[in-house]
């Protein structure tokens, strides 16, 4: 079997375009992204968090037991937005995987600003809480959907308990195996989860400051990842045969 495997430094091999999406300044841009948003709706919009569905599953579980089936209901919706980011980044993949004029994740990332923006403009309400959040949970699963890895390794930048796993497995790998990718790889993870605590952080204050507005940052930030993805690293790569 003919394997490609990249290769630094002198070594001869033929040049491959890799896309700049799976760069770690990628991922550290939206980790903040998915801290700030987690922070913004926490504070802003009725003390939740948006960006995973464990907790709405948890919840509405809760609501069915104690019988209180209309609030149950509620939490469908975001789960249900979540599902639907999901088919979405998946059908841009779909038809715009081959695309030469802009990159498919790029789509996805309009698709988060546009969103965003909108949400920007809607009041604090608990009546319009419920829409919103439901709003960050689409963009935030098309977001994870589309950037699903840093360097071959899988990496979430809206949530952390799978990094936080991944990463101490990596670390305890490198005690035991002395392989420097695996410590590598290992900051990779922690670093995410850092960039993840900055965002949620950052969120705070500036939500403090602006509210409803505050998602303009995140915005701003989402604009340039689209910029950065016109951008093409260069890998070179030698066949290995297996």
């Amino acid at each position: 079997m003919v394997k490609l495997k990249p290769i630094k430094g002198d070594d001869y091999g033929t040049e491959k375009k890799k896309q700049m999406s799976d760069s770690f300044l990628l991922g550290s841009i939206l980790a903040l992204v998915g801290g700030f948003l987690d922070a913004y709706t926490y504070i802003c919009r009725g003390g939740v968090f948006a960006n995973a569905e464990t907790g709405n599953i948890v919840l509405m579980g809760i609501k069915f037991v104690n019988k209180e089936f209309s609030h149950a209901l509620k939490y469908l919706i975001p789960i249900f937005c979540f599902a639907a980011g999901v088919l979405v980044a998946q059908t841009v993949r779909k038809f715009y995987k081959n695309s030469k004029a802009i990159h498919w994740r790029q789509i996805s990332i309009l698709f988060e600003i546009i969103v965003l923006f909108i949400i920007a403009f809607v009041p604090s309400e608990k009546s319009n809480n419920v829409f919103t959040n439901a709003l960050v949970s689409f963009v935030c699963s098309i977001q994870v959907q589309s950037f699903r890895q840093i360097n071959g390794n899988a990496i979430a930048t809206t949530m952390c308990t799978g990094n936080l796993r991944s990463g101490t497995e990596h670390l305890f790998k490198y005690f035991t195996e002395k392989n420097k990718t695996e410590i590598i790889s290992s900051f990779h993870y922690f670093g995410i989860i850092l960039f993840f605590i900055a965002g949620a952080s950052i969120g705070a204050a500036v939500t403090d400051l602006l509210l409803e507005k505050a998602v303009l940052f995140p915005c701003a930030a989402l604009v340039i990842v689209f910029a950065l993805m016109f951008i093409y690293r260069k890998e070179k790569e030698v066949i290995e045969y297996e």
